[in-house]
């Protein structure tokens, strides 16, 4: 299920490289990523997932773009331990975007239910590491996945469990249109 997504903020949406979105998403498709916070396992799990297909992004004329609540340098050091270098990024320290993009706090459930747990711990089994500190971001925020082209957002991918792994490609596929 899309939520309506007021597509104004776009243009209020700079990334690190003085990118506008909303310009941006004029000139090729661009996947926006929410991410909890740094030190999430799961959002460690997704920046490795999408460091693997980076190249195949980059191929297609696809734009990876995140978005987080930590300051430029915290971002940068995960961004380039996760092989992400040069990534495009929004720093969004009091949540505003997320809010915009109607990506709300966790409940006790999605945050550390069952299903969190087990994924968790099949997540620490790949590597992955939860850390805790107010620097990486709000721990309780939930996070997203936003296709925008030509200033419009054709397709989301709102997480109902902290722990959802969404599978990017099919969630690409048939959904870009590369000019």
């Amino acid at each position: 299920m899309n939520v309506n997504i007021d597509t104004s903020i776009l243009e209020e949406m700079v990334t690190n490289k003085s990118e506008n979105l909303k310009k941006l998403s004029e000139e090729k498709p661009v996947l926006l990523v929410f991410l909890r916070h740094f030190g999430c396992i799961f959002c460690k799990e997704a920046l490795s997932d999408l460091a693997e297909k980076r190249e195949q992004f980059e191929n297609r004329g696809i734009q990876l773009v995140f978005v987080h609540m930590s300051e430029n340098d915290v971002a940068e050091d995960y961004f380039n331990k996760y092989n992400l270098e040069g990534v495009s990024h929004v720093s969004d320290p009091l949540a505003h975007f997320y809010k915009s993009f109607k990506l709300t706090k966790g409940s006790f459930t999605q945050l550390y239910g069952l299903q969190t747990w087990i994924r968790g711990y099949a997540a620490k089994k790949e590597g992955h590491t939860l850390e805790m500190a107010k620097h990486l971001g709000d721990s309780t925020q939930m996070p997203g996945l936003f296709l925008l082209q030509n200033g419009e957002i054709p397709e989301q991918f709102i997480h109902k469990q902290a722990s959802n792994r969404p599978d990017y490609d099919k969630f690409l596929k048939y959904n870009v249109e590369v000019q």
